[in-house]
């Protein structure tokens, strides 16, 4: 494999001791040490995957780091953003993970980036640096960030995570994420970690994985995964792999494009249908209430419910019926409908706009609020209603 990078300068004494332990590992030494030190590694995201992998791309000796990200911490972070704490709350990501790696190692050049990796902002940035690396969370990030990484003839290292399973690949111009995922799956198919969740844990998993990899790249040590996607679970300790290949009719790369439209997230629908996530749903009772309307059958109620809830079965509603007094009440906070999942509270929301009436749905249903911790009573609580969506 050849490095990525030429070797800098002969390392002080001082750098010599604080790598002591790679240093001696079988086919790297000083001059992959070195490779390192004279290394550029822009990072997209400071969340889950950039608060775990940076600080290892710290401790590995990479000389510039660049990171790229416009929000700031949020409690919500904490369990799984290891580099972020208490005391950073309501500060940029990319501060907050600049001072862990000042406090790593202050001879490492961080340079923090508090805006969005954009078709028009990403190249410009991207020219400085030898190797990018996409910690984002969301598929338009992604497509920008290969097609990017493409166009300036820069491998690229990515992961991603959800739940209990991380992936991770490297891409370079010949082969890369899109030749993984050609189409982008639909807007409303792709579920969140605010919505699905995330195992703390595998962000550092993942995290370890993806600076291994950009190592591997800049030093010439050992096979990165150029062609393959790793696949990791975590719930059965198994890793398996898939080989990726650019297939003989893959349209060129020839320019970025609006990424948000490409995947469907920029596409404004005039019938789309207001929702809100359990998170969002927990934040707003705890904050001073919220009105919660259940259009599940009776005999659904009575196994699980939400305390405080009004009911009203979704075939009712559409057949004319009028909201029950719990629901009404505009003062009490906004409008949620909900059911097990949430294909019939979005038919319920549609009939309530069509009168006039403000609502959302619940996304993801009970069995979601359920799942973040929210508060449910019945005879079966903790159980759901097997196949009541259709």
């Amino acid at each position: 494999m050849i490095a990525l990078v030429e070797p800098g300068p002969e390392l002080p004494p001082e750098r010599i001791a604080r790598y002591s332990r790679q240093l001696m590992l079988p086919g790297f030494g000083e001059t992959a040490q070195r490779r390192l030190a004279a290394a550029r590694v822009l990072v997209i995201g400071a969340g889950g995957l950039g608060s775990a992998l940076i600080p290892a791309l710290a401790g590995s000796g990479v000389g510039t780091i660049g990171v790229i990200d416009d929000d700031v911490v949020e409690l919500s972070n904490l369990h799984r953003q290891l580099s972020h704490g208490m005391a950073d709350i309501g500060r940029s990501k990319v501060g907050s993970l600049s001072d862990t790696v000042r406090d790593i190692d202050p001879g490492i050049l961080v340079r923090p980036y508090r805006e969005r990796a954009t078709a028009e902002t990403l190249p410009v940035i991207l020219a400085e640096y030898d190797l990018l690396v996409d910690g984002s969370d969301n598929f338009p990030t992604r497509y920008l960030a290969d097609d990017a990484a493409r166009l300036a003839g820069t491998p690229l290292v990515w992961g991603s995570i959800l739940r209990f399973q991380g992936q991770v690949g490297v891409a370079t111009p010949d082969v890369g994420f899109r030749d993984l995922f050609p189409v982008p799956p639909a807007a409303d198919e792709v579920l969140s970690c605010e919505l699905g969740g995330v195992l703390a844990s595998l962000c550092t998993a993942i995290g370890s994985f993806m600076a291994t990899e950009v190592v591997k790249l800049i030093t010439g040590v050992g096979e990165p995964l150029v062609g393959r996607v790793l696949f990791y679970d975590a719930l059965t300790a198994r890793t398996r792999e898939i080989a990726v290949e650019r297939a003989d009719d893959a349209p060129a790369v020839t320019g970025l494009v609006d990424y948000d439209l490409f995947c469907g997230a920029g596409v404004v629908d005039a019938d789309a249908t207001p929702s809100l996530s359990a998170a969002e749903l927990l934040r707003l009772e705890r904050a001073g209430g919220v009105r919660l309307l259940d259009v599940r059958e009776p005999h659904e109620t009575l196994l699980r419910g939400i305390p405080g809830a009004a009911a009203l079965p979704l075939g009712a509603l559409e057949g004319g019926a009028a909201l029950p007094a719990g629901a009404t009440d505009a003062a009490g906070g906004p409008l949620v409908v909900f059911c097990e999942q949430d294909p019939r509270s979005r038919r319920a929301v549609r009939v309530l706009r069509e009168r006039g009436i403000d609502a959302r749905y619940l996304v993801g249903g009970i069995r979601a609020y359920a799942a973040v911790g929210g508060e449910t009573e019945g005879a079966a609580d903790g159980g759901a209603t097997e196949g009541a969506d259709t």
